[in-house]
């Protein structure tokens, strides 16, 4: 048997994640850099539509729960590029082997969640130590999702090469955890409300993956065991199966 660590694959893009690199830019042109930056140069969007816990939490935009993901910082197109690559070279393959809706739920859940968690996580931070500064800041863009989504290729696929820093290989599984073993480090140096990027809900994301893959994996166990749902007929896609072959401060996401 050959155990050689297998290469990642280079897929094009697939449906659901080509719908949301469209959907991520044509956010960021139009309300950003179009309305944002050249028709209303004083109005700030992310206010509106980015995550900002004291507005969800006072006012009742629970709407940015959700919109948050879909907004980048119109100052830097490497916080969108960046964020897009990453969802194209994961989403696609996973997208791949679990189908269009599978896909689609799991990331959604994984933005929303990551949502969720910082939101909880700054309100308990904030009412410990008195700070209001992280319940002001809006928290834009998709890595809470992406890191999800990397989360179950890091379990699908933990046997895959990779080049950390495009010099070190190093396996897939290791890499997702050297990764949140980051974003742990940078949590707990700098805190919530003490650098530029949004560090809880990247490890929002993850454990909001962790959470909806536990629950699905045993629930598609206990369809094939003949326990629970066992007599719908239909059996879900997305299953485990690990293969071995402006001015205002924002929180990047």
């Amino acid at each position: 048997m050959n155990n050689r660590p297998q290469a990642q694959m280079v897929l094009p893009l697939t449906k659901i994640v080509k719908y949301l690199i469209i959907a991520n830019v044509g956010i960021w042109f139009i309300f950003q850099v179009v309305i944002e930056g050249f028709l209303f140069p004083n109005l700030d969007l992310t206010l509106y539509f980015g995550l900002v816990p004291q507005l969800v939490f006072l006012d009742f935009y629970v709407w940015q729960i959700f919109t948050y993901m879909f907004f980048h910082a119109s100052g830097d197109i490497w916080h969108l590029v960046f964020n897009m690559f990453t969802l194209w070279w994961v989403g696609s393959e996973l997208e791949a082997k679990w189908g269009a809706k599978p896909f689609l739920k799991y990331y959604l859940t994984c933005g929303i969640g990551a949502g969720l968690i910082y939101f909880i996580g700054v309100l308990i931070y904030s009412g410990i130590t008195g700070q209001v500064t992280p319940l002001q800041i809006p928290v834009i863009g998709a890595s809470g999702a992406i890191f999800g989504l990397m989360l179950a290729y890091g379990i699908l696929f933990g046997e895959r090469q990779l080049l950390f820093m495009m010099l070190f290989p190093i396996k897939a599984r290791y890499f997702i955890m050297l990764l949140a073993a980051i974003e742990v480090s940078m949590l707990l140096t700098q805190g919530i409300g003490g650098g530029k990027v949004a560090n809880l809900a990247h490890l929002g994301g993850i454990v909001a993956g962790f959470i909806y893959l536990s629950v699905w994996t045993r629930i598609n166990r206990n369809k094939r065991s003949g326990g629970t749902g066992s007599g719908s007929g239909k059996k879900s896609r997305l299953t485990l199966i690990v293969n071995n072959d402006k001015n205002n401060p924002k929180y990047w996401n």
